[in-house]
């Protein structure tokens, strides 16, 4: 069974998660911004301090950071521009939510998809005024994707920032750590980039899925092989925490459903591309189809090492990062299928997808749509419209039931529905594959796509 990684001493020449408070709003609604460079020590003392009470809190264990990279800047806003009112992260003229996410090592460029995201959708209600006269605010954390790292900067931005709520969090391993804190404090868990089943439970009132859960889209993955090609020897590569067990086991069950089961599966490590075993260990089953559970820089690894054996078929979630993953595969990969929660990011066609990129033209000219900032700008939008909801008098009890309670809330002609015992707005699943131009392009069959 995979299991979090233990806790090893920190030490001068590992990683600090970098810190960066405010966003592009704050240059339009102008607050004193200082930039200081803290002292190695202090600021893992600080980490490690948070990390320890964490772990003894939660009666598990803090993971050390990976070797090798030295400490970042860390930029700190100073104290809101005007008294608060009443609620955290509420003031006068601004509303402060708080992100915490990869945005450096292996998940990088999920967390800076969904920062871009999100900032658009921020900026673009900002420019019409923001939300009844308040600007939105985004505050992030890097957390690196390790666990321990989202723990310590989830307590930063509830206990010192005291932030409105949490939104875009990305992965199952830092949210299984996040998530309890967020509920503990009461505090709303918006949108998190991951599709985690233990996230689905309605306990966790103030939770509020934006995307179909890892068990849908690997139910939709099974559907595929074994109707549209009469596959049935499926294998299984999977990240080793919780993010790959509830990929293996999503796909375990829909093969069970079928009367299947994986020929094989094999693991590796998160923030590593140390795949060789395991693909060895898959393809010594003869898989007709792998269904890869990971990150892209290891599922690009995966495709090359078994592609050298044999040509199975090939399907990753959408956890992934689909852009990187073409980039990283180059002409390898052609023909390789991703599980998509979003609708195409290029397809301007569709109201909700031209109104992004609108939005995103408009933050940053520069920016290329993607599955993962579309996410993110559903996210913001989700979020603006709890807001809109409540109104001026503005409260994270009022937040949290306008959303759970309302009507189907539609972005742009995308539906979104929570109810009392349902925290995820939309259960869609798209097939994509990649073309020989390196694009990702819809499919409803398998059949159609080969």
């Amino acid at each position: 069974m995979p299991q979090e990684p233990t806790f090893a001493d920190m030490s001068e020449g590992r990683v600090i998660p970098s810190i960066h408070f405010g966003s592009e709003s704050r240059a339009m609604h102008p607050t004193r911004t200082v930039v200081r460079r803290l002292a190695p020590l202090a600021l893992a003392a600080l980490l490690l301090g948070i990390s320890l009470g964490i772990a003894c809190q939660a009666g598990g264990q803090a993971s050390a950071p990976a070797e090798g990279d030295s400490v970042p800047t860390v930029a700190v806003t100073a104290a809101a521009s005007s008294e608060g009112d009443g609620e955290s992260g509420v003031f006068h003229d601004e509303i402060i939510f708080g992100q915490s996410a990869a945005f450096t090592g292996a998940a990088r460029f999920l967390g800076t998809g969904m920062r871009l995201g999100i900032e658009a959708a921020f900026h673009e209600a900002n420019q019409s005024g923001g939300v009844y006269g308040r600007h939105l605010v985004l505050e992030t954390l890097d957390d690196a994707y390790e666990p321990n790292f989202a723990a310590a900067n989830t307590k930063l931005l509830i206990e010192n920032r005291k932030v409105f709520a949490l939104i875009g969090a990305v992965g199952t391993p830092t949210s299984r750590m996040a998530a309890p804190l967020t509920h503990e404090a009461g505090v709303p868990f918006i949108a998190p980039f991951t599709g985690a089943e233990f996230l689905r439970d309605p306990e966790l009132g103030n939770v509020l899925n934006l995307r179909a859960s890892y068990y849908q889209e690997t139910e939709e993955m099974v559907k595929r092989l074994t109707e549209d090609l009469g596959v049935t020897r499926v294998g299984v590569l999977y990240q080793n925490d919780s993010y790959g067990q509830n990929g293996l086991d999503g796909t375990t069950l829909a093969l069970e459903r079928r009367g299947l089961k994986p020929v094989a599966s094999g693991h590796y490590e998160r923030n590593t591309s140390a795949v060789k075993s395991a693909v060895s260990q898959i393809m010594e089953a003869d898989p007709e189809a792998i269904i890869m559970i990971g990150s892209y820089a290891p599922v690009a690894r995966t495709v090359e090492l078994a592609r050298r054996e044999a040509d199975p078929l090939f399907m990753a979630v959408s956890f992934v990062g689909s852009r990187a993953l073409a980039d990283a595969l180059g002409v390898q990969g052609e023909g390789v299928y991703v599980t998509q929660v979003v609708p195409q990011p290029e397809d301007n066609s569709i109201p909700v997808v031209a109104r992004y990129h609108a939005a995103l033209s408009d933050y940053d000219a520069r920016a290329e749509p993607g599955f993962v900032s579309l996410e993110g700008y559903l996210a913001g939008r989700l979020a603006i419209a709890g807001l809109e909801a409540c109104g001026r008098a503005l409260s994270r009890d009022c937040f949290i039931e306008a959303l759970q309670t309302s009507e189907p809330i539609d972005i742009d002609g995308m539906q979104l529905k929570f109810g009392p015992q349902d925290n995820q707005g939309s259960d869609e699943v798209f097939l994509t594959v990649i073309g020989a131009d390196g694009e990702y392009r819809q499919v409803e069959s398998l059949v159609v796509a080969k």
